[in-house]
């Protein structure tokens, strides 16, 4: 579905987030913000709801940790018990912190793995997906301003334009760009 778009262009993140700032005063949605590194605030000034990816990790962690223990005690104990210097072979809870190691590492891998494929498949970022970035300067050293008039009902184009030309945008753009909703 193609959607009138309005692009802002900034030279400066600082400038980017400013321009954030006054056109959210202003009630205009900003759909999204391109920009070729990371805007501290800028999540905050677009009112983007904090990640809860710090709580998925840390049940995956968990995940990490049971699977980990479920191993050891399962080669270690059950499948294949070796006698090895006197060390006892029928307790986990025995033998643990000679697997503390092991465990740690496991932890991190599982936890790792899954936290990825977890932002990939909610960021939409699949193989093969095609960039859909409106502009490729973006990726260089420009910061774009994505705004949907669509999201904006109450906010007419040249109401919009207004608003970007009181802040420091080099250059505001009107294009038709295709999103899936």
């Amino acid at each position: 579905m193609n959607k009138k778009t309005v692009l802002a262009v900034y030279n400066d993140p600082d400038e980017t987030l400013a321009g954030a700032k006054h056109l959210m005063e202003k009630g205009v949605t900003i759909r999204e913000v391109y920009s070729p590194f990371p805007i501290h605030g800028i999540d905050k000034a677009l009112g983007v709801k904090p990640t809860r990816i710090s709580t998925v990790a840390f049940f995956y962690g968990l995940l990490g940790t049971s699977l980990a223990l479920l191993m050891i005690w399962y080669m270690n104990i059950q499948d294949w018990p070796m006698n090895i210097g006197g060390k006892p072979s029928f307790s986990l809870s025995q033998n643990l912190p000679a697997f503390i190691p092991v465990t740690f590492e496991i932890t991190v891998l599982i936890a790792a793995h899954l936290m990825n494929f977890t932002y990939l498949f909610r960021s939409r970022l699949f193989p093969g997906l095609k960039a859909m970035n409106p502009d490729p300067r973006s990726t260089d050293d420009k910061f774009v301003m994505e705004i949907v008039l669509d999201d904006n009902q109450k906010i007419s184009e040249t109401e919009i334009k207004t608003f970007i030309s009181q802040t420091a945008a080099d250059e505001v753009n009107s294009s038709e760009l295709k999103y899936k909703d």
